[in-house]
């Protein structure tokens, strides 16, 4: 009896906390294996989205972010995780990386995406419940249109990690851009991310794929080019979006600074058909109102060109960083009583010009 139940306890024990069902395909070891052996202790739900639930969790003495995806969402977590593993995936406002593992065993399997941890969490929560000064406005949309450029961005082999391919995020929005506790921003959520390596054609890419509310009119048409700069543009158009909501909640403007509102919320509501952003954004080539009272006329002018209903005409990350570089050099230390005059009137400062990276 002894020994049967040994065998029956032999065969029916479960892995050690965090360790790879070595049934299941484990892909590509994470970078940092260790992590499956020290306690994470999942702590309390910091939001919930079409692929999973995120977690704050402590990890010894730190705080990290978990994102859970049920085993059936399994290419999107793999996706994601390839993006972040990919060389040159390290910059100071993209997301950081810690882990992927495989939880449980294959019948309860749960797939973790382990990352830093930020407490101000998504820009849509900030916003909800925060009014922006001009220089945070400057701040968070300078440093957000930084990580863009540079997940874009081709980069040579450097410190000994091979060259970093561009990257599309394909699903660019204010949820997906984190603040840190100095209102940096650093983008995450590669789950649909598309990377281009030179001379291979990219991955399995599919066209009406996003959050709806952000499409592209060329992808609710279902008229996209696949070719590099084409999903470059796409995410471009999204930004402009994200753009506009932080100057709706900018104090800066001339006038009460309005609840935080989704774009097109006004126009068409909070839960939009498809239908509804075709007749909009495509036929009507609508895009979200600017109030006649907020004044800020460059970045007004900048949003308009990263929305362009013409793809090409669009603004590329790299020139909307260098724009809001130079609208803020040409107003600071301006005293806010001044503040709206002072970005009205570099509307006529020779700009840097549009093609700038893409």
């Amino acid at each position: 009896m002894a020994l049967l139940l040994a065998f029956w306890m032999y065969r029916h024990r479960k892995p050690p906390y965090g360790h790879v069902d070595i049934n299941e395909d484990p892909g590509p070891s994470p970078p940092s294996p260790l992590v499956g052996l020290k306690p994470l202790q999942l702590l309390e739900i910091k939001a919930r989205g079409r692929f999973g639930c995120v977690w704050k969790a402590q990890l010894m003495n730190e705080y990290v972010a978990v994102k859970i995806f049920p085993v059936q969402d399994k290419q999107s977590w793999q996706n994601e995780r390839d993006i972040f593993t990919t060389p040159g995936m390290k910059h100071e406002n993209l997301l950081r990386y810690i882990a992927a593992e495989k939880r449980g065993t294959s019948h309860e399997m749960e797939l973790w995406l382990i990352t830093e941890f930020h407490e101000k969490g998504s820009l849509t929560d900030y916003l909800k419940g925060n009014a922006v000064s001009w220089n945070e406005l400057c701040h968070i949309a300078e440093t957000m249109a930084c990580g863009l450029a540079y997940l874009h961005e081709d980069v040579p082999r450097h410190k000994g990690e091979g060259p970093k391919p561009a990257i599309a995020h394909r699903d660019f929005k204010s949820k997906n851009v984190m603040l840190k506790a100095d209102l940096t921003a650093v983008i995450g959520d590669f789950g649909l991310a598309v990377l281009f390596e030179p001379g291979k054609p990219p991955g399995d890419t599919h066209g009406q794929v996003g959050t709806r509310r952000y499409m592209a009119p060329e992808v609710l048409e279902g008229a996209i080019n696949f070719q590099r700069d084409a999903f470059l543009r796409i995410d471009m158009y999204a930004m402009g979006l994200v753009l506009w909501e932080l100057v709706s909640r900018c104090k800066a403007a001339d006038g009460p600074v309005d609840e935080y509102m989704l774009p097109f919320e006004e126009e068409i509501g909070q839960h939009p058909s498809l239908e509804d952003l075709q007749d909009v954004v495509v036929h009507k080539k609508m895009r979200p109102a600017f109030k006649d009272c907020w004044g800020l006329e460059q970045m007004c002018e900048t949003i308009e060109e990263c929305w362009d209903h013409d793809a090409e005409a669009r603004l590329s990350a790299g020139c909307v960083e260098e724009r809001i570089s130079q609208i803020r050099r040409l107003t600071s230390g301006t005293t806010s009583d001044c503040l709206v005059s002072m970005v009205t009137s570099v509307t006529n400062v020779d700009m840097p010009p549009k093609e700038s990276s893409i």
